[in-house]
């Protein structure tokens, strides 16, 4: 009997609370805050109690009496990525290129992501680390090519990813990803791992900070139209 309670489910109501259960949540008081169901004071009070509720169920109370606190939370509806850009689209000349021969290099941070990026690790090893990048361009292409080396790429997630490309004797592998944000940037990984290794995934728990500022920018215009300013 014992073990029967110990093997028992947890109650959804009492599992811990994750960043993303609070962000949905905040979301739904914005929404009440801008529709007029709640003052600024209370969405204020709420909002401060959501940053500290430890549990699903602490933070189901601060929408109980809301109308989107009774519908089931949708996932991301995911779209196909569009297709790759024609010939002529993406050119040929890279905007940046990284390269390693018995070292390492590596380009990551806060930088400006162009529309062509060339990486070759010959018995060495390449970073390319697009987490806090700037995508000034829809489409990213990667040309990535490995020979004794490695060559790593890392994107949001929050983007979609493709790729392109095969091993000799080595390991080319991307990890698709849909974005649920038909304007998302587009990065496509091609290339070929000789005796080496090309693999390309998100990184979680990083987003495109340019496509959240644009969801935050219709939230905003919305609540100061309703506030008449």
């Amino acid at each position: 009997m014992d073990l029967q309670k110990q093997n028992a489910p947890t109650p959804a109501a009492e599992l811990r609370a994750s960043d993303a259960d609070r962000d949905r949540v905040a979301d739904i008081l914005r929404e009440a805050l801008a529709e007029g169901r709640l003052t600024a004071d209370e969405h204020a009070e709420r909002v401060d109690g959501v940053l500290h509720a430890k549990t699903v169920g602490e933070l189901e109370v601060f929408i109980r009496d809301l109308p989107a606190g009774h519908r089931r939370p949708a996932g991301p509806a995911s779209a196909p990525a569009p297709p790759r850009p024609g010939p002529g689209a993406i050119p040929a000349e890279a905007d940046a290129s990284v390269v390693a021969v018995f070292s390492s290099a590596v380009r990551r941070g806060r930088w400006r992501a162009g529309r062509r990026v060339h990486a070759y690790a010959v018995f060495g090893s390449v970073e390319i680390d697009l987490s806090e990048a700037i995508f000034e361009y829809p489409e990213v292409v990667i040309k990535a090519v490995s020979v004794f080396g490695d060559v790593q790429v890392r994107v949001p997630e929050n983007v979609s990813l493709r790729g392109t490309g095969g091993g000799v004797l080595g390991s080319f592998e991307v990890s698709p990803l849909d974005s649920a944000d038909p304007e998302a940037p587009v990065v496509h990984v091609d290339g070929w791992a000789v005796l080496g290794n090309v693999e390309a995934r998100p990184r979680r728990g990083r987003l495109v900070a340019d496509i959240l500022d644009r969801v935050q920018d219709k939230v905003d215009r919305k609540l100061r139209r309703h506030l008449g300013y």
